[in-house]
């Protein structure tokens, strides 16, 4: 039979891990290294990536990082929070904010530690990027236009850190950054939208909050086009091989929500589409490995041997 200290054991964890967006974290690493093998190192063997130890600091550096910046994020958002998402501050709750704030210098060291282990540069990226993620926490994330575009910016600059690492400048791999900024753009106006009364209610000027729905919509809409110019470019790259299937799939789901965002008007709804484009990123993070199914015959058999 289980204790009362187990449960609060087991409460505490199931806190932490969603403080720090467990979740989201598990994805970050499976998606830094996908890319590492299938699109910053094509030509590097799969047993040279996987072992590649400086690519372990810098994704072990980002996991910490992030980890932090969740935490750190969550506690200044704790009042907001408790109106959008109360089920999640009453499940945080089991772990005191003290002991999250000395979680989060620890885990922000244990990060600087790992770049410093890759070279200087690492560790001065990591440095401005755990200032970055403060400042957006502290003070960006109030402001309509700075918020909404450091939040993704700071999504993708994971991957920055290892696209640097194998100094790979290919096309494919802008283009994919310009689809990602886009789609995560469009997400967090979405989250700005769902979010908007616990905005109002703690005085942030978030996106949705000064410029208003309704216009909050048409910069979505405007942005969900310009997802297609990074889309159709990638469809005639011939190197994407399978993958492509994954961004017809994805034009089909953009288009949806564009068509579905217009006639939102309830909190549900707009989670309902900010949950779509989460499960089409993580879906396209599981696709890297079809955008060149030979590369990845290669990489197996080179292994085995």
């Amino acid at each position: 039979m289980k204790t009362p200290k187990f449960k609060r054991i087991i409460l505490k964890f199931l806190s932490l891990f969603s403080v720090v967006r467990g979740y989201n974290i598990l994805v970050l690493v499976v998606a830094q290294y996908l890319a590492a093998i299938f699109i910053f190192s094509p030509s590097t063997t799969l047993k040279d990536v996987v072992l590649d130890v400086h690519l372990f600091y810098l994704v072990a550096a980002s996991v910490f990082v992030i980890a932090g910046g969740y935490i750190i994020n969550a506690f200044y958002d704790v009042q907001i929070d408790k109106i959008n998402k109360p089920v999640k501050v009453g499940l945080d709750s089991y772990v005191r904010q003290s002991t999250k704030l000395k979680l989060y210098f620890t885990l922000n060291f244990i990060g600087f530690f790992f770049g410093i282990l890759v070279s200087w540069r690492a560790a001065l990226f990591f440095a401005v990027y755990i200032f970055a993620i403060w400042l957006y926490s502290h003070k960006l994330k109030k402001n309509p236009l700075f918020g909404v575009f450091s939040a993704a910016i700071l999504t993708i600059l994971p991957f920055f850190a290892v696209f640097v690492h194998y100094n790979n400048y290919s096309k494919i791999i802008f283009v994919h950054a310009a689809f990602l900024f886009l789609v995560v753009l469009v997400r967090e106006l979405l989250k700005d939208l769902e979010n908007i009364k616990g905005a109002i209610a703690n005085n942030y000027n978030t996106f949705s909050v000064v410029y208003g729905e309704s216009k909050t919509k048409k910069v979505i809409l405007f942005l969900l086009i310009l997802t297609l110019i990074p889309v159709f470019i990638l469809f005639n790259y011939a190197a994407l091989s399978s993958m492509v299937y994954y961004f017809y799939f994805a034009l089909a789901v953009l288009i949806f929500v564009g068509i579905y965002l217009w006639k939102s008007v309830s909190k549900d709804q707009f989670r309902l589409l900010h949950n779509i484009l989460k499960i089409l990123l993580f879906i396209g993070v599981l696709c890297l490995i079809f955008i060149d199914t030979s590369l990845l015959l290669e990489k197996v058999i080179d292994r085995l041997n």
